[in-house]
């Protein structure tokens, strides 16, 4: 990693910059990308960070996720913050700061250094000039059926027509690539956890398209005629053909449209600036998208199930982190239709709990221990839908102070799931709930109570999330986390995550839970829950019963029936 640095810093002086930005994200913008340039130059291998190499001083930026994790990863060669002191960045003044235009919106480099600094942009990423990018294989794009999707091509354009005509536009540039998977009803295999194509889509006010992708991938939406041989343009001969569209405007998401393309749609085009219609209509899920959510989490949960049985009953044999994930996805892919995980999973044990989006490997992880509570946090991708749940599992009796900690998150979890949405209409409000338990001690945690889901996309989508600042007003059909948590450093972890969906009753909308696993009654102080919180849990847990319990053999299913 010195090495790299050492590399970086020489290659200021020719391009005429006094230090250099490298984000996560790669030119797609997407959460889990192959490319890894930011743990090339830090050794940070989370999912959102930041780093920034100056002549004599390391930065990292992420968030309260990774708090510990960037500390053990990189705290050695970078002074680590939170994103907040990125915005308007005061630590450093009056310097050239050098960016791939390709990996930066403009709303990002106002946000963060133009108060304070001036931007080069660099044509070639100096990452990739250091450590040339390993080409990744990708699977070719593929089409999804309307009995799995529940609405058409057509249907969707007309949608983004509309929106085009009310804002008197010519056309949208669609630059993330999962909308654009959502308008075509296509998936790909460009993320390691994710079925994304990557890929970018121009629609105009009269329902034509622009598909720009990489040929290799598209030759079977070609062939099956998904795509029209005109509505096609490889992305490595990218400028001419956008410069000659007909029109003068064009709608862009400066939010998630690099300044590579941005100036490229603005030396003939006006750009109007507004957000992409499609991440609300993609966040409202239809009724046979919903359905297939519901089964997915049906046979998910079985498999959650087995995995807690086997653990719970195997705690005198010794076995490690790594060896408890890879039995958990064994049990996913006795499902004919899983694909993969839906992120890389969580298996922390007594310490590694407390690092929230703690990572373990073969040659590092713990062996779990009798004494240790064991933090899982998992999901699978399947052909019809994506899933992510964690539990807090224990394997012999644990401290009282421990049990307390527990039962109030597990409060704030109930009071999420029992919210009256009409009432608590946002995520700003409805993440109060969840931690006000903890806050009566005067604890917390550092991350967001929710985040929304992608149906067979991406485990973390917008733009919907419970979170202290989100304003999204919670709809019919959004799909969401809950899963409120408390982390003592060096000691454990603790998180209890559902999907819900939202479903109108009448004229109420409520949270229903899609998440069909049983909660750890061992970690339970029983007396601190009120009677509607026991009978949320009794209710619970007999739904998960009746739902999956055919699906277990007579010892899984005797033994599931003991948390009713």
């Amino acid at each position: 990693m010195k090495n790299y640095i050492k590399e970086l810093r020489s290659k200021f002086k020719k391009y005429e910059i006094d230090g250099y930005v490298i984000p996560k994200n790669d030119d797609y913008f997407t959460e889990y990308s192959k490319l890894n340039r930011l743990e090339v130059i830090s050794n940070f291998s989370g999912s959102a960070g930041l780093a920034i190499i100056l002549k004599n001083k390391n930065y990292l930026f992420t968030d309260g996720r990774y708090t510990i994790q960037s500390k053990i990863e990189s705290g050695k060669n970078f002074k680590i913050y939170g994103f907040e002191k990125l915005i308007n960045c005061s630590l450093f003044k009056n310097l050239t700061l050098g960016i791939d235009p390709k990996l930066f919106t403009n709303t990002q480099i106002k946000n963060y250094f133009l108060k304070h600094n001036k931007i080069k942009y660099v044509e070639k990423n100096l990452i990739d000039e250091i450590k040339k990018q390993k080409e990744h294989t990708s699977i070719p794009f593929f089409s999804l059926d309307k009995n799995i999707v529940g609405e058409s091509i057509n249907s969707k354009l007309n949608k983004i027509t509309k929106y085009l005509k009310k804002n008197k536009c010519d056309y949208i540039f669609i630059s993330a690539p999962e909308n654009v998977a959502w308008t075509l009803n296509v998936r790909g295999g460009d993320g390691p956890n994710s079925p994304i194509p990557n890929s970018r889509l121009i629609v105009s006010k009269s329902k034509k398209i622009l598909l720009i992708s990489n040929l290799k991938k598209c030759k079977q939406l070609l062939k099956n005629k998904i795509i029209k041989k005109d509505e096609f343009l490889d992305v490595n001969t990218l400028p001419s053909k956008i410069l000659h569209l007909k029109g003068k405007n064009f709608i862009v998401d400066d939010k998630s449209c690099s300044i590579f393309y941005e100036n490229l749609i603005k030396s003939k085009f006006k750009i109007i600036k507004r957000e992409d219609p499609i991440y609300l209509l993609k966040a409202i899920k239809n009724k046979t998208e919903i359905k297939n959510m519901i089964n997915a989490h049906i046979l998910d949960g079985v498999a959650l199930t087995k995995f807690l049985f086997w653990i719970k009953k195997i705690n005198k044999k010794k076995i490690t982190e790594v060896e408890a994930a890879k039995k958990l996805e064994n049990f996913r892919k006795l499902n004919k239709n899983f694909l993969y995980p839906s992120f890389d999973t969580i298996a922390g044990s007594g310490k590694n709990g407390a690092i929230v989006h703690y990572r373990a490997k073969k040659e590092k992880c713990r062996t779990i221990n009798r004494n240790d509570i064991l933090l899982c946090d998992s999901g699978g991708q399947y052909k019809y839908g994506t899933t992510d749940v964690t539990r807090t599992i224990c394997f012999s009796k644990q401290k009282h102070s421990i049990k307390n900690i527990f039962t109030k998150v597990l409060k704030g979890h109930i009071a999420v799931a029992t919210t009256d949405i009409n009432k608590d209409d946002t995520g700003k409000k409805i993440d109060k709930r969840a931690r006000k338990f903890l806050n009566k001690s005067n604890l917390d945690y550092a991350h967001g109570t929710g985040h929304g889901v992608g149906f067979f996309l991406n485990v973390h989508e917008g733009p919907q999330s419970i979170t202290k600042i989100n304003t999204v007003k919670i709809r019919e059909g959004m799909i969401l986390s809950n899963e409120p948590g408390y982390y003592k450093t060096n000691e454990y972890g603790i998180r209890i995550e559902n999907l819900v969906y939202v479903k109108k009753i009448k004229k109420n909308l409520s949270f229903q839970n899609l998440t069909m696993a049983p909660i750890e009654k061992d970690l339970i102080n029983f007396d601190l829950l009120t009677i509607d919180e026991k009978n949320y849990l009794f209710k619970y847990h007999l739904e998960v019963y009746s739902r999956i319990s055919k699906y277990l053999n007579p010892k899984e299913k005797s033994w599931l029936a003991t948390f009713i």
